[in-house]
């Protein structure tokens, strides 16, 4: 099976959609658990199975990886998937070796920075090869995208897990914002990494796109918690895009400020409180609903 000059895999026959059809079977979870275990966009996973996109040589890999199959039989030879006893003698953590490098990747970037982590870091931080890198992630671009997009799943399920314990909106708003607070290490790495997809963002499309998908996704579930939360009584009405909007902006800047500054300035717990404050007076139904000013009158 040969490469495309664009960099992609040729598919006439279907064989190679076919087969990561059976890889995905086997493993048994849905399309989107497997694009997250194979760091790819879910919808250009599903484009791909629905032969309107070809799958790039860097992703086949990935799926080959992740799934414990070879890559030739992948791409249509006539070897059936080897044993994972057969093809990996090394031990790769949980994931596999995409998923390690990715979540290296993105302790490097938050330590030091994007532009100052180089393949060869990545690679010693995995106990790997800059080679074995390359591999699953040609270029920094790709390991960008991967690590940001890692980034968001992680981010995702745990919004998730919270906002389906919680027992109303309040409670649901309450669980985003000490998700979104920079408290543990993790949430600290996060944001960090956050910042320089902020910085890349301004200068990248590609990575522009990615930066208005999760900000669109992320607006849009903190508006529907509130849009829920004035259903249920617990909020007063409001608009809950223009509300969604500038409470992930306070967000935003709060958390930047507990990043950049010295502790004793600006804390994660005056952020939280600052959070709770905004959620007393704008929101809770319980509290005055602030007079509206007419600027015509003096």
């Amino acid at each position: 099976m040969d490469e495309d000059p664009g960099g992609r895999i040729a598919d006439d026959t279907g064989h190679v959609t076919d087969r990561v059809r059976q890889v995905i079977a086997r493993l048994g979870c849905s399309h989107r658990e497997f694009a997250r275990r194979i760091v790819m966009d879910p919808s250009k996973l599903s484009r791909s199975l629905g032969g309107t996109r070809r799958f790039t040589l860097a992703e086949i890999v990935r799926i080959a990886d992740t799934g414990g199959v070879d890559t030739g039989w992948l791409l249509g030879a006539p070897e059936r998937p080897a044993a994972p006893a057969e093809r990996a003698p090394a031990a790769v953590p949980d994931g596999g070796r995409p998923l390690q490098i990715v979540r290296e990747t993105v302790r490097l970037i938050a330590e030091h920075g994007f532009h100052a982590v180089r393949v060869a870091d990545i690679a010693a931080a995995c106990g790997t090869s800059p080679a074995a890198v390359h591999y699953h992630f040609p270029g920094r671009d790709e390991l960008l995208e991967a690590a940001v997009r890692w980034c968001m799943d992680e981010d995702t399920e745990r919004r998730a897990a919270g906002l389906a314990a919680a027992p109303d909106a309040r409670a649901e708003l309450l669980h985003l914002i000490a998700l979104q607070t920079p408290r543990t290490a993790q949430q600290r790495r996060q944001w960090l990494v956050w910042l320089d997809l902020w910085a890349q963002a301004a200068r990248d499309t590609a990575v522009g796109r990615l930066h208005e998908h999760y900000y669109r996704q992320w607006r849009a579930t903190v508006a529907d918690v509130l849009r829920r939360g004035t259903g249920q009584g617990v909020f007063r009405p409001v608009d809950p895009d223009v509300t969604a909007l500038r409470l992930t902006a306070l967000i935003d800047g709060l958390a930047t400020q507990v990043l950049a500054t010295a502790p004793d300035s600006t804390s994660p717990d005056t952020m939280h409180a600052a959070l709770l404050t905004f959620v007393e007076n704008e929101l809770d139904t319980d509290r005055p609903t602030p007079p509206t000013t007419d600027p015509t009158r003096t």
